[in-house]
């Protein structure tokens, strides 16, 4: 096992990193911008170094200064978290030339699974059911060659990154090949690919994954679902464990798509597979995002298993010491995630408590929340025994929650909570969309 992590992000997930190398008896280097210099992940870790200035590109992703702090500090391993370099082929090739664990999986698993359109082909030829779609377009007009020939409306998507970027949806002819060339445009300055495909919308539909762990003799074990259809912008808001529209049958379906995508992908450690479920019941592999999810600890309440730790662990080479059929899913969990809606200074923080009742953040009273990074504020997370119980849970753990001094979206997650669709389970992507919030 090692003795030294680096924690090579910031915020509300190097904290939850560095709880959990704690409790595994594991010393933590956190790396920090000059914005982040009086950060809580900085003050909680064994050591810190500075590493550039508060742009991202002078720190966060500045894959050498990383690499050189691990070094300085004699850390084993990296734990590159969510966002910034977790999807980095190249920074984890870096880890591996240095002799430095990178906790995910291999460089060219990142880098396959990165290329959508090469991810596409690859699930085509495992069985999994993939939505149908083109190959990379050159220009607009092969795009509204397969338009026409697929039928509208469309998805132009960039074949790289995540995150929403690179997407626009074209319902005629008419939009297309302003979309294709924003699309593009996007993409390349998101990803420096500007590489697009297209893909049938499927509309209406839920947005389904299912976490796994791989570990590297071949141990596959899926962890059940997460419901994560309540998005603006194909950013998520809401997520819950287990679906309310996944029953047993269709759990199993999706847990043998799940394990036969990570099993062509040869993947190792910690993943998530990404499905649309129609209204028949029909779902398609989207992408697999090659890390640890945002939404992680609704997985980790419901089945009583730590991904975080089961990170380390397989990065070591500790094999997983449950199977399939260990799985137990117990409850049900929801995760709000609480946005800022502009920068400020928080004057008063007011965290709510009781039994099972989780928010995952990096803030304190008097901190300045800097305008240079991702606008999460933390992650308020609630298990119950039952649905109904989880919403009346997480509705009084928002009512309880205060965060003065920071314009934040508390309000925006009570009214969804208390959305009748919401509370009966009967949504999907286009659900703020209809209700006017977009």
């Amino acid at each position: 096992m090692f003795s030294k992590i680096l924690i090579a992000n910031r915020g509300e997930v190097a904290i939850r990193i560095i709880r959990a190398c704690k409790e595994m008896g594991i010393q933590t280097v956190a790396v920090y911008s000059l914005a982040d210099k009086e950060a809580l992940h900085v003050a909680l870790a064994d050591q810190s170094v500075c590493i550039g200035e508060a742009s991202t590109s002078d720190s966060y992703l500045n894959a050498e200064r990383i690499i050189s702090a691990a070094i300085i500090t004699k850390a084993q391993a990296i734990h590159p978290g969510y966002g910034f370099m977790s999807e980095s082929p190249r920074f984890a090739e870096l880890c591996k030339k240095n002799g430095i664990d990178f906790i995910g999986p291999s460089p060219e698993v990142i880098s396959l699974m990165g290329d959508k359109d090469q991810a596409r082909q690859m699930m085509k030829k495992a069985g999994v059911p993939v939505i149908p779609g083109t190959d990379i377009l050159k220009n607009p007009g092969e795009a509204a060659a397969a338009a026409k020939r697929i039928g509208y409306p469309v998805l132009i998507k960039a074949r790289s990154g995540g995150g929403g970027k690179g997407i626009r949806i074209v319902t005629g002819e008419e939009e297309l090949e302003n979309a294709f060339l924003t699309a593009s445009h996007e993409a390349q300055e998101a990803f420096g690919d500007g590489a697009v495909y297209l893909e049938k919308q499927i509309n209406p539909a839920k947005h389904i994954e299912i976490q796994l762990l791989a570990d590297e003799t071949g141990n596959i074990v899926c962890l059940a679902e997460r419901e994560c259809s309540i998005q603006r912008n194909n950013q998520k808001l809401i997520e819950e464990s287990p679906s309310p529209a996944v029953d047993g049958a269709l759990r199993a379906r999706l847990t043998d798509a799940a394990i036969k995508a990570a099993r062509a992908a040869g993947y190792c450690n910690a993943g998530t597979i990404e499905f649309l479920l129609d209204t028949d019941n029909s779902f398609y592999f989207m992408e697999m995002n090659v890390r640890l999810q945002v939404e992680h600890g609704i997985t980790e309440q419901i089945t009583g298993i730590d991904i975080v730790k089961w990170q380390i662990r397989i990065a070591a080479g500790v094999p997983l010491d449950f199977t399939q059929k260990d799985v137990v899913i117990e409850g049900n969990a929801i995760e709000c995630r609480i946005n800022a809606s502009s920068v400020g200074r928080v004057t008063f923080l007011h965290v709510p408590g009781g039994p099972r009742v989780r928010f995952d953040s990096a803030l304190f009273t008097g901190y300045a929340v800097p305008p240079f990074y991702d606008s999460l504020l933390g992650k308020l997370i609630v298990h119950a025994k039952t649905r109904e119980e989880a919403i009346r849970k997480m509705h009084a753990a928002l009512c309880e929650l205060v965060i003065d001094g920071v314009p934040n979206n508390i309000d925006e997650q009570i009214s969804i909570l208390s959305d009748k669709r919401f509370v009966k389970g009967d949504y999907n992507t286009n659900f703020i969309k209809e209700r006017g919030d977009d």
